[in-house]
């Protein structure tokens, strides 16, 4: 039998390891998220470009656009997952982050409009850079630094959409679309990079018999609260994504603008990132302390009003307030989700468990632009947001609140 004298080593080297491991991860992710960031701002309008002239399809397009690659990535998450269980989760972020750069400067040499859906359907299928990373990052963290850990790595991310829509949507108005686009893929290339040479993984392949065990389907929905955080992941994501496609056409009607659509739209996705990204780490570490659930019930009540709000302004500098403080109240739920995972999860499952809910993520992201699209087309731009504020607060709350964790 092993004793606590024996582990002693591991613990003390392990502690350096996984510090490194999240410094490193912290900065490949906020590189590749710019880069994805990049194009944000300009979707629409590059859509236009590239031939859809019926302003009424305009919108719909643009939901087809996000839904594409969230589709493929409904289907392909789980198996990525299910190969970083088994032959390491760095292979998996470098896999993700290098066909992300492939497909993203692919997508600034098309011709029409169902080019760009072949590209947005691959890059779902092969990229995934957010749950490949978190999968890496959470089977090195320590159990107790996990909300910590996680808030961390979604700074990332908000930094990442705060600083990719703002460089993205200028460089867009001085050198057009097509060069941002190589741009944005650059920047994940880097990213790839620096995974590639500055972590190493000590993964040890499971045997045979732990991947009997460890490695079935039931018994990964058989562990408490799994199949309810699906829902969860399922329903919010859902509903969140339903006004993401619109917001560049709803900032370009609120502000009547005529030109710099695209740096406007990246400023005040900017401003939401940013505030996001000081409150995602800060809450974080509070869940750790007071409880992940408690943390993501107020922080998710917050968020369904403020996106009621959206529907009410009137003018760019109403909605510039609007998203500082969405910004601070949206900062908390995905990482405080992503904690609730880790805790009710074994880590010789993080990457099947991270990569199903990468799935639900990617199934909301399908059918909530899709959604959105629509209904902006036949019902107006405001209402998308109606709709967001009424399933967080009636639908994904009462899930919450029932959800039975270990």
């Amino acid at each position: 039998m092993t004793t606590k004298k024996e582990n002693a080593p591991q613990e003390k080297d392990a502690a350096p390891r996984w510090r490194s491991t999240l410094v490193v991860m912290f900065i490949a992710q906020l590189l590749s998220i710019i880069g994805f960031a990049f194009v944000l701002p300009f979707i629409p309008f590059y859509i236009r470009e590239i031939g859809v002239t019926d302003e009424k399809l305009v919108p719909v397009w643009a939901g087809v656009m996000m839904a594409a690659s969230s589709l493929t990535m409904t289907i392909f998450a789980p198996v990525w997952g299910w190969l970083s269980d088994r032959y390491g989760r760095k292979l998996m972020v470098e896999r993700a982050m290098f066909a992300g750069a492939i497909i993203t400067i692919a997508m600034g040499m098309i011709g029409n409009v169902y080019q760009l859906l072949i590209l947005r359907l691959l890059a779902g299928a092969f990229t995934g850079t957010i749950s490949a990373s978190l999968a890496l990052v959470s089977s090195v963290l320590p159990g107790a630094k996990l909300g910590f850990g996680l808030g961390l790595m979604q700074v990332g991310v908000f930094l990442g959409m705060s600083v990719g829509p703002l460089i993205g949507g200028v460089i867009a108005d001085i050198v057009g679309y097509r060069l941002t686009f190589v741009a944005g893929g650059a920047m994940l290339l880097l990213g790839g990079l620096l995974v590639m040479l500055g972590t190493k993984e000590k993964f040890i392949r499971p045997s045979a018999e732990s991947l009997k065990q460890n490695g079935s389907l039931r018994t990964l929905f058989a562990l408490p609260g799994f199949v309810s955080l699906m829902v969860v992941f399922l329903v919010f994501n859902f509903a969140i994504h339903i006004a993401i496609p619109i917001i560049p056409l709803f900032i370009e009607k609120v502000g009547n603008l005529k030109t710099q659509v695209a740096s406007t739209t990246g400023l005040l996705l900017a401003v939401t990132g940013a505030t996001a990204s000081i409150s995602a780490a800060a809450i974080g570490y509070l869940s750790d302390r007071i409880g992940h659930k408690k943390v993501l019930i107020f922080n998710l009540f917050i968020t369904g009003i403020l996106w009621m709000v959206h529907a009410l302004a009137r003018n760019i500098d109403q909605l510039l307030v609007i998203r500082i403080i969405f910004g601070f109240a949206i900062g908390g739920n995905i990482p405080t989700m992503n904690a609730l995972l880790g805790k009710i999860t074994p880590k010789e499952n993080y990457g099947k468990a991270y990569g199903w809910m990468a799935s639900m993520t990617s199934l909301g992201m399908t059918l909530g632009p899709l959604t959105g699209g629509v209904m902006a087309s036949y019902m107006g731009l405001r209402w998308p947001f109606v709709a967001v504020s009424i399933l967080l607060t009636l639908v994904v709350i009462p899930i919450i609140m029932g959800l039975k964790t270990r």
